[in-house]
């Protein structure tokens, strides 16, 4: 695991978070459609139609230096990143997807920006599933495609920078994890998601005004979807705990999405399924060895688990600090991350979650 910049540590806003999601529901592998864990429901017809869809997901190539173990019978660790959809600068190839920028062995620097990193750890069991979220702004030494690292910049510029590799790269050194795979999904499937299912319903607990969007916020539940999702998901002005409290904002309306699907009959519509299906796989590129029977076969198997089996969390963070080359920057506690991804790497979670238990994201009526 990476050492920590040197800089001046000063207490910070960290995330708040108390009690694991108390609703209970079959097939949970809904909590984490945004991953491609996919089910394979309804018949042979729509698991061809899933199949199919799963197959057809742009792909980039993450160059492993010998073969990827096969996914049955053993622990993976998914990076997930949440990536805009590109503005090419001067000289930049336009109306290029990640996959083709990634391919063509000139990563246009700047073009993309990543302000969401997680960790989706799944035990070996299936039992169980973890999802870590990483401030964008953690200031940590970021490593190229090739594993090299010369400085020290904010997480969200490993991708900006140097690319799918270079991130994997980069997420690895930090927590001491293999990264078994890749996904990548556009801010827009955000949007189409939510439409898919006809809105997702969340609780705003007090009134608030986002002056970087205009956006007045007031208490209560709302039904968001389409611009107003992603408007939910993105904001962080106004926010007692700013970019903490967009993190637990998006990892809240992946849990309200996963109620709303369950819920709404998704997965026996045919025509919801199709949308939900469509809005996902439209949005979403992959790792070049995660084949769609792969992505399947382990969507079958986390069907036996419940909602309570899925842990939403922050990396554990020391506090904030303002530094004239960088400007405001996450300062990481780095013991209390080693101890938990070494819980992670050891599945040994039950352990530091009984220890830090206010460490999970809070109930839906206390998320901001």
């Amino acid at each position: 695991m990476s050492d920590a910049p040197e800089v001046v540590r000063k207490p910070g806003s960290r995330a708040s978070n108390r009690r694991s999601f108390r609703q209970r529901h079959p097939a949970v592998v809904w909590a984490v459609v945004l991953i491609v864990l996919l089910p394979l429901v309804g018949g042979a017809a729509y698991a061809w139609n899933l199949k199919r869809k799963l197959d057809d997901v742009e792909t980039v190539k993450l160059n492993p230096k010998e073969a990827p173990d096969p996914d049955e019978g053993r622990a993976l660790n998914v990076l997930l990143l949440g990536s805009d959809k590109g503005e090419p600068k001067k000289g930049q190839p336009k109306n290029t997807t990640i996959a083709e920028d990634a391919a063509s062995g000139d990563w246009p620097v700047g073009k993309y920006r990543s302000d969401t990193l997680m960790i989706v750890h799944i035990p070996a069991d299936r039992k169980k599933v973890y999802l870590v979220s990483l401030p964008r702004d953690s200031l940590v030494p970021i490593y190229d495609a090739e594993g090299k690292t010369t400085h020290s910049e904010k997480l969200n510029a490993a991708f900006a920078m140097g690319g799918p590799v270079a991130t994997i790269n980069t997420v690895e050194k930090l927590t001491g994890l293999k990264m078994d795979h890749l996904a990548i999904i556009d801010w827009a499937g955000f949007k189409d998601l939510s439409s898919a299912v006809g809105g997702v319903e969340v609780t705003i607990p007090r009134s608030f005004y986002d002056p970087q969007q205009k956006i007045q916020w007031n208490a209560g539940k709302q039904t968001l979807e389409g611009k107003k999702a992603l408007d939910y998901v993105r904001t962080r002005y106004g926010l007692a705990g700013g970019d903490f409290d967009r993190i637990k904002r998006q990892q809240n309306f992946m849990r309200a999405l996963m109620g709303k699907m369950l819920s709404s009959g998704v997965t026996t519509n045919p025509n919801k399924l199709t949308k939900t299906v469509s809005a996902l796989t439209d949005n979403l590129t992959v790792d070049e060895g995660w084949s769609g029977t792969a992505m399947a076969k382990l969507a079958l198997s986390l069907r036996g688990i419940t909602t309570d089996d899925v842990t939403f969390m922050t990396a554990p963070v020391q506090g904030t600090e303002t530094i004239p080359v960088y400007g405001s920057v996450v300062v990481l506690q780095q013991d209390k991350l080693a101890e938990l991804f070494t819980a992670l790497g050891k599945d040994k979670m039950g352990k530091y979650l009984k220890k830090y238990p206010d460490d999970v994201l809070p109930d839906a009526e206390e998320v901001s």
